[in-house]
């Protein structure tokens, strides 16, 4: 891979990783939520199920996914039912005024780390989706696991600072929160964000 297809695929990455979806959204819950040391672990998650699909899609098991009409539509009606599930339990999240110097850790960090992963794992379209962008930054005259794994981390580490910035700015957020009724529309603000990309999850189409 060329210096000059290296860069074009990271100005891509950045615009990809910014665009605001599921992950973001769980980030900033997480932030909000358990504040930034604790909450950035669902970015982590987040980073373990993008590997998984970069590895499926360079080991042409994506091709077969893509063109499996019932292993899509298990996954994809998986993902809206965990979408609506965080969005249930964000609306329901209980309400008291927070302490600004302390963070909530009423979590563990795998919990939080499993979160991430299911909600980047459980969307079939991010699969579909890097089997049809990846492979237009390879070089086929070059070995392509040097290539795969150049972009796996160009990836995952851009993610991973894109999903800090959603974090921290929740978690500064968290510290603007002062009352009960403040948390609770910012709490159901994020449970219709859930609900929102549940409904856009639910209307993908394979061909898409």
């Amino acid at each position: 891979m060329s210096v000059q297809v290296w860069f074009a695929f990271m100005l891509a990455c950045w615009v990809i990783s910014i665009s605001p979806g599921a992950g973001a959204i769980a980030s900033m819950s997480s932030g909000l939520n358990y504040g930034f040391r604790h909450g950035y672990w669902n970015a982590i998650g987040l980073q373990v199920a993008l590997l998984i699909q970069i590895l499926i899609v360079a080991a042409g098991v994506g091709v077969l996914f893509a063109t499996t009409p019932w292993a899509f539509q298990v996954v994809k009606w998986f993902g809206v039912i965990y979408l609506l599930y965080l969005a249930y339990a964000q609306w329901k999240a209980p309400i008291q005024a927070i302490e600004i110097q302390h963070e909530q850790n009423d979590k563990s960090a795998w919990v939080l780390v499993f979160k991430g992963f299911v909600v980047n794992m459980s969307n079939p379209k991010a699969i579909v989706f890097l089997l049809a962008v990846l492979p237009q930054f390879l070089d086929l005259t070059q070995p392509q696991w040097p290539q795969y794994l150049i972009m796996a981390t160009t990836m995952v580490t851009i993610d991973l600072i894109v999903m800090a910035a959603y974090t921290g700015l929740a978690s500064k957020v968290l510290r603007l929160l002062r009352s009960p009724k403040q948390q609770k529309y910012l709490n159901r603000g994020f449970a219709v964000m859930f609900s929102c990309a549940a409904l856009l999850l639910s209307a993908i189409q394979q061909s898409t």
